[in-house]
């Protein structure tokens, strides 16, 4: 148990109850450290940072320090993604095997770009047995995937895939691009306007990061499947055996974002603002619309929710997750960030603690602090 740390950062008048909120969080609990940030209109009203970066609580979390955010990447992956294609490289109604010829493979020829990054290519996990370390090699994932048979009938639903999902988006940049996800996003996203948040951490950056703490016990996956047991449960079915330092600097474009909540709302941002950043437009209205829009809901395979997906985000709809506002967009990620765009109202946001909780969307500490904003407006 802690006592409540200082609380540091700013809130905008009026919004002096998220504070609160987010001050207690450490009330009676193992909270660490973590982050909070809003933005409405491009403009930054919220930016919270409390606690500790290590869990003896050594140091304490400043406005630099960046953790892992795990799956909401896949947002952020999402928005490269759709820069990618607003520069003519692809179109999301491109076959995967327009620009990946091999992954043709197996029947899946078919498959559409928006398909594969809402989660419908039949790709969840390695189906072959292998090394957790193998997920380092990118030719030899990139091989395994495209030669393997979907894991069930295609155009038959989703099935969450919580690493390949990166995989299949990295290739079909390269392919079109000549870069990687994380070094587009670096070269034309982040970089230039000094955004704290890294697909492929370079070591320099590694003393910032905050040490995370996993769960106590795993998230509730539902009734059990072959295809969750492969997404989540296998011994190769996350990377491992290379180190947290080798983690680090991978690209795993679902997986291993590292930032912070404030780098994470405004590239958020994007997708509530018309594809604005700052002033820049960094996506064509179509582009965002295109990404936002539902692609398939339903019962998914892997994740035990009824989900609606866009093109790498997950849709708000009646869940509460991300607020009331139904066509809000965002992604969780393991433990409990999660970044989110409401285009209706024009607000972005973003939680990042380092004290992971067994949630996989929905974290509690999040949704009463998104709550809270919408209360206060």
């Amino acid at each position: 148990m802690t006592d409540t740390p200082d609380i540091k950062g700013f809130v905008k008048p009026g919004f002096e109850p998220v504070r609160d909120v987010f001050a207690s969080l450490w009330d009676g609990s193992d909270e660490i450290g973590a982050a909070f940030a809003i933005e409405i209109d491009g403009a930054r009203i919220i930016d919270l940072h409390a606690g500790w970066t290590t869990q003896k609580r050594e140091a304490e979390w400043s406005n630099d320090t960046i953790v892992p955010v795990f799956s909401t990447g896949k947002a952020i992956t999402a928005l490269v993604m759709g820069w990618l294609k607003d520069q003519g490289h692809f179109a999301f109604t491109d076959r995967v095997a327009d620009h990946w010829p091999a992954f043709a493979q197996s029947g899946k020829q078919d498959v559409t770009i928006a398909q594969a990054l809402s989660h419908q290519a039949g790709l969840s996990g390695i189906a072959e047995e292998m090394q957790a370390a193998d997920w380092f090699d990118r030719d030899l994932i990139e091989e395994k995937l495209a030669a393997q048979e979907p894991l069930w009938p295609l155009g038959q639903g989703t099935g969450y895939h919580p690493i390949t999902f990166g995989f299949i988006a990295d290739a079909i940049a390269r392919r079109t691009d000549g870069r990687t996800i994380g070094d587009v996003l670096k070269d034309e996203i982040t970089g230039p306007r000094g955004l704290d948040f890294f697909i492929g951490t370079p070591e320099a950056e590694h003393a910032r990061i905050a040490e995370h703490k996993l769960p106590p016990k795993p998230p509730f996956l539902g009734k059990m499947n072959e295809i969750k047991q492969l997404a989540f449960l296998k011994p190769w079915s996350s990377p491992g055996r290379r180190g947290a330092d080798e983690w680090r600097k991978a690209e795993f474009p679902a997986a291993n974002g590292h930032g912070n909540a404030a780098a994470i709302a405004a590239l958020m941002g994007v997708f509530a603002n018309d594809g604005r950043l700052g002033s820049d437009q960094i996506l064509s209205s179509e582009t965002v619309r295109d990404i936002m829009t539902e692609q398939v809901a339903g019962e998914d395979r892997v994740l035990p929710f009824d989900l609606s997906f866009g093109i790498g985000v997950m849709r708000n709809r009646d869940s509460g997750h991300y607020g009331p506002e139904p066509e809000t967009v965002g992604h969780y990620g393991l433990g409990g960030s999660c970044g989110f765009a409401d285009p209706v109202r024009h607000i972005s946001g973003s939680f990042t603690p380092n004290r992971l909780r067994e949630v996989l969307a929905g974290d509690p500490r999040a949704v009463k602090l998104i709550e809270t904003v919408y209360a206060c407006l």
